[in-house]
Parts: C-alpha cells; sequence; structure tokens
C-alpha cells in the first residue's frame, strides 16, 4: 500500500510540475507564432500564394467546362457556368467570403 500511495503522489507531483513547465512553453510558442503570422513578408507571400491558387482554379474551371460539355447533370452544368461568368470578371468573391486583395 505504501508503494502504491508513494507512486500516486509522485505523479501526481509530476502532473503538476508538468502542466505549469508545458504552459509556459505553450505561451511562448503562441507568441512566436503570432509574430510569424504578423510578418509582413509572410502575409504578403501568403496572400500572393492564395492569388495564384485563385487564378489557377479559374483555368481549371473552365478547362473542365469545356472537356466535360454535356457529360454532366444540368444542375452541374449550371454551377460551372455560374461559376465561369463569376471569374470571367476577374475580382470577385468566392463562396467563403474572401476576396481578392
Amino acid at each position: 500500500m505504501r508503494y502504491r500511495l508513494t507512486f500516486i503522489a509522485g505523479l501526481a507531483l509530476g502532473y503538476v510540475l508538468g502542466t505549469r513547465a508545458g504552459r509556459e512553453r505553450y505561451e511562448q510558442l503562441k507568441k512566436s507564432a503570432r509574430q510569424f503570422a504578423q510578418n509582413p513578408a509572410v502575409r504578403n507571400t501568403a496572400e500572393t500564394a492564395a492569388q495564384q491558387g485563385r487564378a489557377y482554379v479559374g483555368k481549371a474551371v473552365h478547362t473542365v467546362a469545356d472537356k466535360v460539355g454535356d457529360h454532366v447533370p444540368s444542375s452541374v452544368a449550371q454551377r460551372v457556368r455560374d461559376l465561369r461568368d463569376r471569374t470571367a470578371g476577374g475580382s470577385a468573391g468566392d463562396d467563403w467570403g474572401t476576396s481578392n486583395t
């Protein structure tokens, strides 16, 4: 019984000390990640990648629509036509509320 009680006390002490050190390290990592994300160079690179992704998706929509043609149900074909019309303008937002800034 004494060994079991000693083990449980050691486990509890290790847990308490570990969570304190773990929380401090977590906060430190969180602060570093926030600083990294707020860096203007990182933000510009991320936005450039997003714009390039939108351009590739626009090209893919047109390519798929041309190749698939009448082989899809009318509801899908209408959705593709709507996307094509929306991307033809160049600056429309997408369904998720992001913009092309």
